[in-house]
């Protein structure tokens, strides 16, 4: 889908158009959300407010593959930076050569701010229902390079969230995801490209 032919003016006009996808039977990768939603002028929370929107319609059917080269709902960038999932992180393990050969290409957006409620066997759910046995009061999302060990590259980025009084882990997970996974995430692929770019 090449929607970057199509000019967007407003939040409203984005929405439309991936909702007239989604009816239409088509599927739309959350990638290609977030790089439309950039294109116009607006807030990181209402980014996140007008992506949350559009996910809801159909989860079922929403492909989050992104780019994949690899085939396990990873995002390759610049021929050399792959953008795995969380579930990616945890349910795949690369050769080890793997992690040499793109060491510092690799990142993964964890729900929580590492060290914390991290490594392995941490993901999904499990991370938000560990969060709240342990009575933590923030919680948040970690952006970080990828290596051999789960949840254990260099962090690029973190956001805090707080946990407030009736959460269940399902509703922090979405409060985690759109207050802090999707504004970090693109910020960090940002700040990334920026560096690669001045290199």
């Amino acid at each position: 889908m090449e929607n970057n032919k199509i000019m967007f003016e407003t939040p409203e006009q984005i929405k439309e158009y991936f909702v007239n996808l989604i009816k239409s039977g088509k599927k739309v990768k959350d990638d290609e959300i977030i790089k439309t939603c950039q294109s116009i002028d607006m807030s990181d929370e209402e980014m996140a407010d007008l992506i949350d929107e559009i996910l809801s319609i159909d989860d079922q059917d929403i492909d989050f593959t992104g780019e994949d080269e690899m085939n396990v709902g990873s995002m390759l960038l610049d021929d050399d930076i792959f953008v795995p999932t969380d579930e990616v992180d945890f349910l795949m393990q690369l050769p080890i050569e793997a992690y040499k050969k793109y060491k510092d290409k690799i990142i993964n957006v964890h729900p929580s701010l590492i060290p914390s409620f991290c490594g392995k066997g941490y993901y999904g759910l499990k991370v938000h229902e560990e969060a709240l046995k342990y009575g933590v009061k923030v919680t948040g999302a970690t952006v970080h390079f990828v290596n051999e060990i789960p949840d254990g590259g260099k962090i690029i980025m973190q956001k805090a969230v707080c946990i407030e009084d009736g959460d269940t882990p399902e509703i922090l997970q979405k409060r985690v995801m759109r207050e802090a996974e999707w504004i970090i995430l693109p910020a960090s692929l940002q700040k990334i490209a920026n560096q690669l770019r001045n290199n």
